[in-house]
Order: structure tokens, then C-alpha cells, then sequence
């Protein structure tokens, strides 16, 4: 089929970052464009009832497009919306959540609260991931995509990893993946390197940098090579080690904001008995340990798990069980007054759901990082017996389309 051109009035903001508009009866998502704006566009995949497509020029602009901060946009593919002020980011988060929990969760009109702000929405990854070209250039893995993009800077990277990037010289034969991690301290910097072969690579450390070999595959496991083999965040109030290759949220002054509404909705008092499921390197565990009786921590990678003991320190009210939560939960038979829930981004498992309804605590605090997956998973606990009170959505990742939804549910 033949290239077509269009010209189309947009209108929503569809989640996955691109906006939508209906041109000849069908939808067409237009990536890089921003609702409101009329744009003339090339459809370059054709699905029958609706249509991706490039955008070409925008005829009438929105007054919330901005200029890029990153050379690398749009090529990179990793800031979808870096043209878009910041206010308008968050209002279009709050939608986007808004119309999951509608279309796909089924409730009418969802009590979504309007997004929380990131402190800074500028240098706030305290994690990036390069990739290595086949010409041995570093770079990120363009989205949906195997091609690396050489980069030189990246604004939403916290600068100390760009400082660090820019002292890299690197000759290693055999480097598939390179991952830059920074801690609150301001010298604390961590190098992973991800090779083809399990042996360590030869390395001349000439700058204050910890480096470590992930070996092992996805459960990777850390290899001092020099230094320490983690990082440390404080969020909080309270102190992180988080090994490399082990999950910690990339926004540390977000992760913040996470906790504390996490607290508030769940309340815990000094009698409770609370669950915290996927709990990582125990980002939840900690300040939910601090204020109730008893904290059950169920996560399935063994790296995270042993972080997580080493995180705890003297707390001795905290039973850390390494598993799987669908496992784990049907044999705990005594009472649960919360729970925290804080899935990967393909949400829970039906074998989940069906044990989080059979413990059933009067509260659940789900953590979501896709409100695809959020809203089919309050719906199917709607089913169980359970009701979304609120909705927040709290801008983890900006100058994306990601968005951190904390969603409470009563009994």
C-alpha cells in the first residue's frame, strides 16, 4: 500500500504517548503530536479500523509545544514528550489514567486525583542503561526497536552520570550493556558492565567510580571488580543499599513522594498486621515496619531479598518470605489490616488477585507503574469484593508518557 497523507484535528492523548484523532471514520495515532493541534500526517502502518502515523508538519500548533532540550529527540525514542510543557505533561497523565480506568476498569467516572509534580523534571535518573552499537558506539536502544542511538548527553539523566559518561574510555571487547547508577551521597557512582562472556573484563580505574560485573544472565549477579557493589538512596527518612542489577524507583525524590502517600492511605498503627507484596529492596518494608506490629515482605528475586535484609538492619518485625506472592500469601491464615502491592509493569496475575481477595484486608494500596494493567486489575478485584476510593497519579518519569499511579481500594 502506498503512503497516505492526511490532515487531522487531534484530540486525546492515548496512553502509550502518541495522540490520537479520527480521520474517515477511523483512529489514527499520531506519535510527537499533542491534542488540540491539526497536523498533516503519513499513515506508515495500516490496521483496518485505525492507523499509525507520522507526523509531517503541525498546522496548528498548541500553545504547550515547546523546543526539546535533548539533540537526540526523536531519534532516541526514550523522551515521547519532551515537546510538551511540563503542565500540560501532568494534566495529560491524569487523563490518560483517567480514561484506563473508564475504558478498560469500567468505573464511571474514576476518582482520579490531578497528577503530582516531580520536584525537578529535568536530570532525575538515578539509573541509566547504555547499550553497545555493533560499531562499538554506546548508546540507547531506540523504542521498539534493536537499533542502538549513539547518545552525548541526556537531560533527564541526574548529571553526575553524564559527568561520568563524558570521563568513560572504554576498549572492551565483548561489552554488550553498560549501566551508570548514582546514590544520594555525591561521590557515590556505580559502573555494571554486561558482557558476552561471564569473564571479568580488564579494567584501568583512574577516577572515583565502583565498578561491578553482572554475570548470570536475568538474575544477574554483581561481581566487585573495584569498590562497593551497590549504591545507596535515602528516601524518606530511612537508607537504601540497592545492589546492581536489583530494581530501586529511578526518581529517588519521587520515590519519596510514593511512601508518603502510601502511609497516609494505608495508616498503619502499632497493632497492624500489613502485607507487602514485590516489595523489592523494601522501599515500602522499611517505613511500614517503623509504624505497625508486624510487616510480611514477599519478593521473588533473591538479590533484592538479600538487599532487603541488609536494609531492615535491627528491625525484628519483619518476615521476609522469597517467592512468589500467589505461593507465598495462601498459606499466611493470620488476619491483614493492609496491604502494598507493587507489580512489574505486566500488573498482577489472576493466582494474585485470587489471594489478596481470599486474605482480604480492608485496604489495598496498589502501586502501578501502567494504568493498562491497573485498571484490569481494579476491575478484577472490583469482582472480589473491592472499590477504587482514589486514584493518584504521581509523575515518576517526566518528559515521558510513564506515569506511577498509587490507587487505593477499600473492602
Amino acid at each position: 500500500m502506498n503512503p497516505t497523507t492526511i490532515e487531522l484535528e487531534l484530540t486525546t492523548m492515548a496512553h502509550g504517548g502518541a495522540a490520537l484523532g479520527r480521520h474517515a471514520g477511523r483512529v489514527i495515532f499520531v506519535p510527537g503530536a499533542i491534542p488540540g493541534e491539526t497536523v498533516r500526517a503519513e499513515i506508515v502502518e495500516d490496521k483496518g479500523r485505525f492507523a499509525h502515523a507520522r507526523l509531517l508538519d503541525t498546522l496548528i500548533p498548541s500553545p504547550d509545544r515547546v523546543t526539546p532540550r535533548c539533540p537526540h529527540v526523536p531519534q532516541c525514542g526514550g523522551c515521547q514528550w519532551q515537546h510538551i510543557a511540563y503542565s500540560r505533561q501532568l494534566a495529560l497523565k491524569a487523563a490518560v489514567v483517567r480514561d484506563q480506568l473508564s475504558r478498560i476498569g469500567g468505573i464511571t467516572n474514576p476518582p482520579v486525583h490531578p497528577t503530582l509534580p516531580a520536584p525537578s523534571p529535568w536530570g532525575y535518573r538515578n539509573r541509566i542503561t547504555l547499550s553497545v552499537s555493533p560499531q562499538g558506539q554506546l548508546g540507547f536502544q531506540r523504542a521498539a526497536s534493536h537499533d542502538i542511538v549513539p547518545i552525548e548527553t541526556c537531560p533527564i539523566a541526574d548529571p553526575r552520570l553524564m559527568a561520568l559518561y563524558a570521563d568513560l574510555d572504554l576498549n572492551l571487547p565483548g561489552l554488550v550493556r553498560l549501566t551508570l547508577m548514582a546514590g544520594s551521597d555525591p561521590d557515590d557512582l556505580l559502573l555494571a558492565f554486561e558482557t558476552e562472556q561471564d569473564e571479568p573484563p580488564a579494567l584501568q580505574v583512574d577516577i572515583p567510580v565502583s565498578c561491578v560485573h553482572l554475570v548470570g544472565g536475568p538474575d544477574a549477579i554483581p561481581v566487585n571488580l573495584v569498590g562497593r557493589n551497590h549504591v545507596t538512596h535515602r528516601v524518606a527518612g530511612h537508607t537504601y543499599r540497592a545492589s546492581a542489577g536489583r530494581f530501586f524507583q529511578v526518581n529517588t525524590a519521587v520515590a519519596g513522594m510514593l511512601v508518603e502517600r502510601v502511609l497516609d492511605w494505608l495508616a498503619p498503627s502499632p497493632t497492624d498486621t500489613l502485607l507487602d507484596a514485590y516489595c523489592g529492596v523494601g522501599l515500602f518494608t522499611l517505613p511500614l515496619a517503623a509504624r505497625a506490629a508486624l510487616v510480611i515482605a514477599i519478593e521473588l528475586d533473591p538479590g533484592a531479598t538479600e538487599d532487603l535484609i541488609l536494609n531492615l538492619g535491627p528491625a525484628d518485625n519483619v518476615e521476609v518470605i522469597e517467592g512468589l506472592v500467589e505461593a507465598a500469601l495462601p498459606d499466611w491464615v493470620e488476619p491483614l489490616h493492609g496491604m502494598v502491592v507493587d507489580p512489574p509493569r505486566q500488573g498482577l496475575d489472576v493466582a494474585v488477585i485470587d489471594a489478596l481477595v481470599a486474605a482480604g484486608p480492608p485496604r489495598i494500596v496498589y502501586v502501578s507503574c501502567d494504568p493498562a494493567t491497573l485498571a484490569r486489575d481494579v476491575k478484577r478485584l472490583a469482582r472480589g469484593g473491592y472499590r477504587l476510593d482514589a486514584a493518584q497519579p504521581v509523575d515518576m518519569f517526566p518528559q515521558t508518557f510513564h506515569v506511577e499511579t498509587v490507587a487505593l481500594l477499600t473492602r
